[in-house]
């Protein structure tokens, strides 16, 4: 659990949507999070977690993908230990994108989305998305490291209409 002086340790950010309609194809929502070293926070990500894996050092990790939102709740889950993660990058940005198989889809075309961002039992930041509902990807969050090393978060909600491959590269910016 973070206070004003320890920063931002851990958390987790979560993700639900409600299924398609039956006959029509599945929703799938992406939790990504990029990170980006202290020498170039505004640069290229160093690395991207995203679709079932992992950071190298295993300190961010998509512990479950939903590619229909069926489930009760929140059905894709991310967790950051930021707390963990190397002297070596200084920002986690952390955005949701929706796959355009079939279609262009924007948030507004699909029910009962919301992400939530938590640290134990605190809620840093929920959203449901409204502000940015023509968009198809949004970055939610922002977590940067202070000069004394401690993490700090950031509510950044931020749409984007691009697709989910352009828009890891745009989502940082």
């Amino acid at each position: 659990m973070s206070t004003f002086n320890k920063g931002i340790e851990k958390v987790e950010v979560t993700l639900k949507w409600d299924p398609s309609p039956s006959g029509t194809p599945d929703n799938d929502l992406d939790i990504i999070a990029a990170t980006y070293t202290a020498d170039a926070p505004h640069g290229d990500p160093a690395y991207l977690v995203h679709f079932d894996s992992r950071s190298p050092d295993g300190t961010i990790t998509l512990n479950r993908d939903s590619r229909t939102g069926q489930g009760f709740g929140f059905d894709e889950i991310m967790t950051l230990e930021l707390d963990r993660l190397s002297d070596t990058y200084a920002r986690v940005v952390v955005g949701v994108a929706i796959q355009q198989g079939e279609g262009r889809k924007v948030f507004g075309d699909i029910e009962n989305t919301a992400v939530r961002i938590r640290e134990g039992y605190t809620d840093l930041a929920e959203n449901d998305f409204a502000e940015v509902a023509e968009a198809t990807a949004a970055r939610v969050a922002e977590f940067t490291r202070d000069e004394a090393g401690q993490w700090r978060f950031r509510a950044a909600l931020r749409g984007f209409d691009t697709d989910p491959d352009a828009f890891v590269s745009q989502m940082g910016g």
